[in-house]
């Protein structure tokens, strides 16, 4: 049975929880929408929290926080990152839990995230949706953002392979940044995966983008495995030259990123992603392809 209850939690004093018998997911009130924990219950939480930022609020400059956040495609800076300083107002509608934070001063966007926990599993459903509030024509896509907490490997799959002799076309876009490089020792280009190791001792940033058709991303660590599940739209436009997911580590955390494909909305439209969390304990995914498409192929399916 899912129990809904507000917490003191990491120095706020209102923050919701939702919980079965397997897991928590936890939500600032205070600022947001932030889902600042999400772990099995007494377990470690999967998300990165910073210390420093913890059970602040209020102000004018950006915070990381850590958790799970919603920003807006393609990125701008004081406008994608616009700060999410203030208190969120909560609602419970039967099953499902909204929470929607005040129309951003510098944006004009509203964003609101929903969550429904199983009530017997490791398994959430969370809609992002960001609202145009402004009195002109917005173009944008939902962008939903995990960041890990540290120590753990990221895991993004290719396209099926096919020989030359039965296709001539790409099958999809694989994106770099100026600062990706590929030499890198976190990465491991694999022939049926991409792996991106996050490293505590190694500070500069590294990321890729994709376009994952499969619609899914994982994240080994603490000896459990993150699953997110999200969907793909192949009439949609995505941001960054076509991806729907992506990748970001520095020394502190690892992002495992969704994107919604870009919509022009008018004033009072929205944008919606949905994605699908589910956790699982005791996963060794091995490090070879072979090992992780053992190893994720009944999860996958399951």
């Amino acid at each position: 049975m899912t129990q809904v209850s507000v917490v003191p939690y990491g120095g706020w004093n209102q923050c919701l929880r939702l919980s079965n018998e397997a897991v928590e997911l936890v939500a600032t009130l205070e600022v947001g929408p932030r889902v600042i924990r999400f772990g099995f219950i007494g377990g470690p939480n999967e998300f990165v929290e910073y210390p420093d930022q913890m059970g602040t609020n209020g102000g004018a400059e950006y915070r990381s926080y850590g958790g799970h956040r919603l920003w807006a495609a393609p990125e701008r800076l004081g406008w994608t990152n616009h700060p999410d300083n203030n208190p969120v107002e909560w609602k419970q509608e039967e099953t499902e839990v909204v929470l929607q934070a005040p129309v951003e001063s510098g944006s004009g966007l509203q964003k609101e995230i929903r969550m429904l926990l199983d009530p017997q599993r490791a398994h959430v459903r969370v809609t992002h949706k960001i609202i145009n509030r402004n009195s002109n024509i917005v173009t944008l896509a939902p962008w939903a953002l995990s960041v890990m907490a540290p120590g753990g490997r990221a895991i993004i799959p290719h396209e099926p392979f096919q020989p030359h002799s039965e296709r001539v076309l790409p099958v999809r876009p694989l994106v770099l940044w100026s600062y990706t490089d590929m030499a890198d020792p976190r990465w491991t280009w694999g022939k049926k995966f991409i792996q991106l190791q996050q490293d505590v001792n190694r500070s500069s940033p590294q990321k890729c983008g994709a376009m994952i058709t499969k619609g899914w991303a994982a994240y080994a660590n603490h000896d459990n495995l993150f699953l997110k599940r999200f969907r793909f739209d192949p009439r949609g436009a995505y941001p960054d030259f076509g991806c729907n997911a992506e990748l970001f580590t520095n020394g502190k955390m690892l992002e495992v990123e969704s994107l919604g494909s870009l919509k022009l909305l008018k004033t009072g439209e929205s944008a919606t992603l949905e994605e699908e969390w589910l956790l699982f304990r005791n996963v060794n995914t091995g490090n070879t392809d072979d090992e992780i498409e053992t190893s994720l192929i009944p999860l996958l399916e399951g």
